[in-house]
């Protein structure tokens, strides 16, 4: 049931048909002021139809903001300083975007004495925690509404009965079934349900909106430069640009040599498996470009120290827990080794592949003079391994002499 006592709510607005009838509820159900904020978060649509939506369903205070670069510099760069990869594969592209509207949302209850925020995610989903978990945390005593998980209006064809009732405009291509459903901004799209359900189908390739197929990508390879400071991304060929410039651009070369494109089943927090078609084109070719710096300036225990914690850093983010003081602990952690990642790494992009092919760094520790085949001028002293050797069998030598119950060593 509605709760009592809200007087004014700030609603996580796309303009779609959902949020759309989720604002009229609200202020048919709950009788409050609604706020609607619409983030730009590089999706790539239009959102002045959303404001006029909200102003013709009576809205007053609407609120719709360019977030790209707060949203690249502040949250997905960190998050690839980590490399973070959810259940191997999968690079977050929907997880990361949600603790940013959630925060904006929370700011812009406080500067309308809101008491409460809406989200339209449903009750099966992740979203719905990702959005509150961040909520809560940046304001404890505020009031949540999630209509997924109050409302009877249980399916496409009510909801389309709802706006229709309402007077509430459907854009065409919403009356009748969706194929799927789509979630994008700068960093990936998802597309998931409907003929995407059945685990055993292979996508039609009117799913993928972000990249080309890899046997349709040119036959000649492109070869790219990217520079990094302090392990975030700062250049393209020797040009500097803002991090949301710099993404955007990597995704150009990402979608023209099919790169990035992800079909995957993975575990829910909520507890279901789910399949998700996605596509990460700059992302997949930044991670790969990101671990080639690392390789060269990272020393070895502190490269692996973080592959160890990049799996829980990474459910963390997916679980919706940005906020939460175990991420801002492993945060710490990850920016600092990255302070000697600097140096630039050059990939060669080629139907569906980001390899790495240079690296460079004026913090470099790799030692041509004492990894060369060739005479390394007393450089490294190969007698020295023998002994190395030996400490480090010493526990097989013991097990193995403990297990014929006889013997020395």
């Amino acid at each position: 049931m509605p709760a009592k006592g809200i007087k004014k709510v700030v609603l996580a607005y796309s303009g779609g048909l959902d949020t759309s009838v989720i604002l009229r509820w609200l202020q048919s159900e709950y009788r409050c002021e609604v706020v609607t904020f619409t983030a730009d978060l590089g999706q790539g649509e239009e959102l002045e139809p959303a404001r006029r939506k909200a102003e013709m369903l009576g809205v007053k205070e609407i609120y719709i903001e360019d977030l790209r670069e707060p949203f690249v510099r502040d949250f997905v760069f960190p998050m690839f300083r980590a490399n973070a990869v959810y259940e191997g594969i999968y690079l977050l592209g929907t997880s990361i975007a949600r603790p940013l509207i959630a925060q904006r949302q929370i700011e812009i209850a406080e500067q309308t004495a809101a008491d409460a925020v809406a989200h339209g995610a449903t009750g099966k989903g992740n979203d719905q925690v990702r959005f509150e978990l961040a909520y809560y945390a940046l304001k404890p005593d505020i009031k949540v509404v999630a209509p997924w998980r109050e409302w009877d209006l249980t399916s496409r064809a009510k909801l389309l009965a709802f706006a229709e009732q309402h007077q509430i405009p459907i854009a065409k291509d919403k009356r009748g079934e969706a194929p799927f459903s789509v979630d994008a901004n700068l960093l990936h799209s998802s597309s998931e349900g409907k003929l995407l359900e059945d685990p055993a189908t292979e996508p039609e390739e009117i799913v993928y909106q972000r990249t080309i197929r890899p046997e349709d990508a040119p036959d000649r390879p492109a070869l790219i430069s990217i520079d990094f400071e302090h392990g975030d991304p700062v250049a393209i060929d020797g040009q500097r640009l803002s991090p949301a410039s710099l993404l955007a651009k990597l995704n150009e070369y990402g979608r023209a040599n099919g790169i990035g494109r992800v079909d995957l089943v993975e575990n829910r927090f909520v507890g279901m498996k789910s399949r998700g078609v996605y596509e990460t084109p700059g992302g997949t070719v930044l991670l790969a470009a990101h671990r080639g710096m690392e390789s060269i300036t990272l020393d070895r225990e502190a490269a692996h120290l973080k592959d160890q914690l990049m799996p829980r850093y990474a459910e963390l983010i997916y679980n919706g827990f940005w906020f939460a003081p175990e991420r801002r602990m492993l945060q710490a952690l990850i920016d600092e080794s990255q302070k000697s990642v600097t140096g630039r790494v050059r990939v060669k992009l080629y139907k569906g592949n980001a390899t790495v092919i240079g690296r460079e760094s004026p913090n470099s520790l790799y030692s041509t003079r004492v990894v060369t085949f060739e005479e390394d001028e007393g450089a490294y002293d190969q007698s020295d391994a023998e002994g190395f050797i030996k400490l480090n069998a010493l526990r097989l030598r013991l097990g193995a002499v403990a297990g014929r119950r006889g013997g020395t060593l």
